[in-house]
């Protein structure tokens, strides 16, 4: 009996955190389209590190630039649906790791690395975005869109067909 309220307990905490992953990125994704002319160059251009060439050919070829707006913006707003709504929660929390990680190799936190760009703090390797890929992580080896969300729905349509 205590073992069955403690994995209520535990579910339930998967999937506050999961929709509140989902509103980052939804909220992400939405405050970047609203804004109208919204562009990643900045941030890609301050890139360090050793795909710095990459990341600043890609703001400085503008039919790519382009491209990665709108997969940025579009991707925040999918997954964080996804998320919200538990919905492929496994595909949208792994799409969530991908693009943070592409976040964090842009513009890593490591020691040597100064960007023009504030930041909210001082990190040494480990910042927001690692802490984030490593909640998504949690929440896609869990199945927490089967607790509450629409993953339930589909896995009991898959299973009967």
């Amino acid at each position: 009996m205590e073992n069955e309220k403690y994995t209520k307990i535990q579910s339930v905490a998967l999937v506050i955190l999961r929709v509140l992953i989902g509103w980052h990125f939804l909220y992400e994704g939405l405050a970047k389209m609203m804004k109208g002319n919204w562009s990643a160059a900045g941030f890609l251009m301050q890139s360090k590190w050793i795909f710095a060439p990459i990341f600043k050919w890609m703001a400085s070829t503008p039919d790519v630039l382009n491209v990665v707006n709108l997969l940025n913006m579009w991707g925040l707003v999918a997954i964080g649906l996804g998320l919200i709504l538990g919905c492929f929660t496994k595909p949208a929390a792994y799409a969530g790791i991908a693009l943070i990680l592409m976040y964090f190799v842009c513009n890593p936190p490591f020691p040597g690395l100064y960007y023009s760009i504030p930041s909210e703090g001082n990190y040494i390797i480990v910042n927001k975005n690692l802490v984030e890929v490593g909640a998504l992580f949690v929440i896609a080896v869990t199945n927490s869109g089967i607790y509450a969300g629409m993953d339930r729905i589909i896995h009991k349509l898959l299973k009967k067909s």
